[in-house]
């Protein structure tokens, strides 16, 4: 069991790390780093604020060019890919409505002539 699980059960005095004491099933606990001081758990410790490279996450700076050139709001390679489409959209709506009204008024002219 890690410290940093640990946790004493407060009605029995039980050590352990579920979320209910395996001996009394209670669900009220304190975890043991609250008295004991867990050990450091990286291997390497971390530069201060101030020595830390630039760019975030170790990334290169080629990497970061990269991401920037994809969130610049105005580089949209594909804007004429969704324009093209949403133009496709409309005119086969269109298309639809047309044929909707050109049933719609056959059917009314054949109600009309008498045969």
């Amino acid at each position: 069991m890690q410290l940093r699980n640990a946790r004493l059960c407060l009605d029995c005095e039980e050590v352990h790390d579920a979320e209910q004491c395996p001996v009394c099933a209670s669900e009220s606990f304190a975890f043991m780093t609250r008295w004991v001081a867990a050990p450091e758990r990286r291997e390497r410790v971390r530069l201060p604020q101030e020595a830390r490279p630039a760019t975030p996450f170790g990334a290169r700076q080629e990497e970061l060019q990269s991401y920037r050139a994809l969130l610049d709001p105005a580089h949209k390679p594909n804007g004429l890919g969704w324009r093209l489409a949403r133009q496709g959209a409309v005119g086969l709506a269109l298309v639809g409505v047309a044929g909707w009204l050109w049933k719609a008024g056959g059917a009314s002219r054949a109600e009309k002539e008498p045969q």
